[in-house]
């Protein structure tokens, strides 16, 4: 008997659902299974084939509609972006930034690039995201009232993750947000033997200090690359 994708959709929703109550369980199950084959797809998915005004943004689409929520819903001035890589992820965020008629973005890369989009609300800037000359940049281009939000997605190892958490948690806004973006790896759920990552930095800096909590609601689409990583300053 052929299986139509309708006929499909609706016995996943029974599974998940069931008629009485939903299954927690089969939920989790589902959304990791698809988590890695979107992840472990990449190549027709978030790698090679997610732009934005035909620039290469190697993020899950889900999570860059939750930052401009975040953005429209917070209003920063100023967003920190650690990790520019093809340049697309700070075009976007600078092309919300412009639709909201507010804030900019300044991006930290270890490499240059040729062709990087041209934006009158971004800034780039090269060299290390934890370098003293860099850190010492960043904050002379942030104004004593400005609102501030911070994206990391540099080295992914966790020392360099943890050393990016003590610097540029200080820059942000209360009710602004912290994003520590590709805690997925490392097995949450997506490549198992990679090590300690973001994910784990994040783990040690939750314990160590009470201005930053970890708001769940940021991953309401079900699958993002950012689990437990939208931090959000409340004090």
């Amino acid at each position: 008997m052929r299986v139509t994708p309708f006929a499909a959709l609706r016995a996943l929703k029974r599974a998940v659902y069931g008629p009485r109550a939903k299954n927690p369980k089969a939920e989790k199950r589902i959304v990791r299974e698809f988590h890695k084959l979107y992840f472990y797809g990449k190549e027709r998915t978030w790698k090679n084939n997610t732009f934005w005004l035909k620039v290469p943004v190697a993020k899950c689409p889900l999570d860059l509609w939750v930052y401009q929520e975040i953005i429209s819903e917070t209003k920063p001035d100023v967003i920190i972006e650690t990790g520019t890589a093809f340049g697309g992820s700070a075009l976007f965020l600078a092309s919300i930034c412009e639709l909201a008629n507010r804030g900019r973005v300044i991006t930290i890369d270890l490499a240059e690039q040729s062709g990087r989009p041209e934006h009158r609300r971004i800034q780039y800037l090269s060299g290390s995201s934890t370098a003293e000359e860099i850190v010492a940049k960043v904050r002379g281009m942030i104004g004593a009232d400005d609102r501030v939000m911070v994206i990391l997605d540099s080295d992914h190892r966790a020392e360099h993750v943890r050393k990016e958490l003590d610097i540029y948690n200080r820059l942000v806004s209360v009710n602004c947000y912290l994003i520590i973006e590709d805690t997925n790896i490392n097995g949450h759920p997506v490549m198992p033997l990679y090590g300690a990552g973001p994910r784990e930095a994040v783990e040690q800096f939750i314990r160590t200090q009470n201005d930053f909590v970890i708001d769940r609601e940021r991953e309401k689409f079900f699958m993002t690359f950012n689990p437990r990583g939208y931090l959000r300053r409340i004090r």
